[in-house]
């Protein structure tokens, strides 16, 4: 984990859609809930009121994540696509690779650990096939250590995100 002065990278994209979640906690999500708290409030007993508890640890969620978010905008650092290179593997940067084993290859966008979405291919760059290609070139083979196994990738092409 981040110590609480180490700079968050993040891509501009990333950014942005930190942005647009946060907007939609403290404009759209936090007053619902507000309302929420108070229509339930309404209905009397708190002791055993579920819908007040339900609003309650919903507001409990909602006030962590806007925590949590604006302690990454605090420490963020933007990586602007217009300074992303893709003469070697970066965080910014689509590879496509190819597994040495079985010659399968796929497309990966390398983004900083807020940004990771494994499901969509954006790995972080503190994840071990990040960690191993990270300024590698196209053509490079490198060896991705990982607790369950050790496996070889080529990096076969870099691009712009």
């Amino acid at each position: 984990m981040l110590n609480e002065e180490e700079k968050i990278k993040i891509t501009e994209n990333g950014l942005a859609e930190l942005k647009a979640e946060y907007e939609e906690l403290t404009t759209v999500k936090r007053p619902e809930n507000v309302q929420a708290i108070k229509e339930a409030r309404a209905l009397g007993d708190l002791s055993e009121n579920a819908e007040y508890d339900a609003a309650r640890n919903e507001q409990a969620v909602i006030e962590a994540r806007i925590t949590e978010l604006e302690k990454i905008f605090e420490r963020v650092e933007v990586i602007r696509e217009d300074e992303v290179s893709t003469d070697c593997v970066s965080i910014g940067t689509n590879v496509k690779l190819e597994f040495v084993d079985d010659g399968e290859t796929e497309v990966y966008s390398i983004v900083g650990t807020t940004e990771a979405d494994p499901f969509e291919n954006k790995i972080s760059n503190e994840s071990p096939i990040a960690k191993a290609i990270l300024g590698k070139k196209a053509g490079d083979v490198v060896t991705v250590n990982t607790d369950s196994a050790n496996y070889d990738v080529k990096v076969l092409e870099i691009m712009a995100q």
